[in-house]
């Protein structure tokens, strides 16, 4: 059996921020940034048509506030996750791929945009996140698609892959697996015991973002990376790990994975901005890798 994914330490913190009907805060404003690149970007990296309506939240509202316009490189960030992901998941259907899994699938609206009528998409989350997110999507009327399969997952006693098969996962057939806006928020041995998970489904590619080292930031992004850090904090969802990129591309070899793509800061800026390179190491990474 397959450990849990998350150790007991963190679920004090986990279940602490975890209200019942209520999305995890880290989620939600995830949610709130990429509502906010529809309109402050035109979804110009990452169109998501659903991305407002699941928010259930007043659009004019929040827009003139200004509370989610100070802080694009997050907001960035998030869009450009998303579409490298999906992107990339494109990629894997055509080579065949016909269930994804969405690892903290939080507010995530693809399994509702699922573009591939024959590919099963697996959402897992915890329970509350979960239950909150149905009750948008009926609100909205957003009907929920019959590829889409949710996996709640009390991470403390339940094993993942278990619970997985039980959905209808096939471990034995291709598999890709985003999990975007999680791997900072969990210890380095959860990080490490999920992709050993992911290693032992058979043709599996994984998509995440990972935090970097503060030692490697510039003054400015160490001061940008502090100021986040006590924000997530104050809401109950501490930063947990980074990785060092070598050092990461390192354990992926050693579990089996090929790095297929890592986007640094200056990939961003070139690939979906049109800007050059500015040389500046960035605070976080999109990586893809594959069972070679």
């Amino acid at each position: 059996m397959t450990p849990p994914i998350i150790l007991e330490s963190e679920l004090r913190w986990k279940r602490s921020a975890m209200r019942p009907g209520e999305p995890s805060a880290t989620a939600y404003s995830a949610a709130r940034h990429r509502a906010m690149h529809q309109v402050l970007e035109g979804g110009r990296i990452f169109r998501d048509p659903l991305a407002w309506r699941i928010l259930g939240t007043d659009h004019d509202g929040l827009v003139a506030s200004g509370g989610y316009h100070d802080r694009p490189g997050l907001r960035i960030l998030i869009a450009v996750r998303h579409r490298f992901g999906e992107d990339r998941l494109a990629e894997s259907v055509a080579a065949g791929t016909r269930q994804v899994v969405v690892l903290g699938a939080g507010l995530d609206t693809f399994a509702c945009r699922n573009p591939y009528p024959d590919l099963i998409t697996y959402e897992v989350d915890f329970p509350a996140t979960g239950a909150w997110k149905q009750q948008r999507l009926a609100a909205e009327g957003i009907a929920e698609p019959v590829t889409l399969r949710r996996v709640g997952v009390d991470f403390e006693t339940d094993d993942l892959r278990d619970r997985l098969a039980a959905a209808g996962f096939r471990a034995d057939r291709p598999a890709f697996f985003l999990w975007l806006g999680v791997v900072p928020y969990l210890t380095r041995q959860a990080v490490l015991r999920t992709l050993r998970m992911i290693a032992g489904i058979t043709d599996a590619e994984v998509v995440f973002d990972y935090a970097c080292p503060v030692d490697h930031l510039s003054e400015q992004a160490r001061q940008a990376r502090s100021r986040f850090s006590e924000r997530i904090q104050r809401l109950g969802e501490p930063m947990m790990s980074t990785f060092d990129t070598p050092e990461l591309h390192d354990l992926l070899g050693d579990l089996g994975f090929v790095v297929v793509d890592d986007l640094d800061r200056d990939a961003i800026r070139t690939r979906y901005l049109g800007m050059p390179r500015s040389g500046e190491p960035g605070s976080a990474r999109v990586i893809a890798a594959r069972l070679g």
